[in-house]
């Protein structure tokens, strides 16, 4: 299926999987599930993919060569992503530490936001068919970059 896109549609593809998935992200956080400094710093990937996406979508229409600038910085961008959820994922999961300042571990340093619920980074709001959404952010990065790379070619 993927063979049959053309560039332009593959950033098309990008353009709604990551606009869909930081709406989705915003959604969970309307319903209840706040997000963790991890979770928050997830997020830049798809603040800048959902406009470099729907840019490269209007300037490269009919210009191969910045379609493929566009398909490759944005299979970079996710791929990034994709590093990055692995690494909460992990965190979540207890194979490795996190940052002090958002896991068990951590030691105060300095008088904490008693005005915000304080939400752990190595402890998940919730899971999705045994993942949770950082492990979810990982899947749908590395789909995206993985969409993005082959169709740059």
């Amino acid at each position: 299926m993927l063979k049959s896109l053309t560039p332009n549609q593959a950033m098309g593809l990008v353009f709604a999987i990551t606009l869909a998935t930081i709406l989705g992200a915003w959604g969970f956080q309307f319903a209840g599930y706040p997000p963790c400094e991890l979770c928050l710093a997830q997020r830049y990937a798809y603040y800048a993919a959902v406009p470099l996406s729907l840019l490269f979508l209007l300037i490269g229409r009919d210009n191969p060569r910045m379609m493929r600038i566009g398909l490759i910085l944005l299979g970079l961008i996710m791929l990034g992503s994709c590093i990055f959820g692995i690494f909460h994922a992990g965190v979540e999961w207890k194979f490795w530490q996190g940052p002090t300042a958002c896991t068990g571990g951590g030691e105060l340093t300095g008088l904490p936001d008693l005005t915000k619920k304080a939400v752990m980074c190595d402890q998940p709001a919730i899971r999705i068919l045994g993942l949770s959404l950082a492990g979810w952010n990982a899947v749908v990065s590395a789909i995206t970059s993985y969409i993005a790379f082959s169709r740059a070619r």
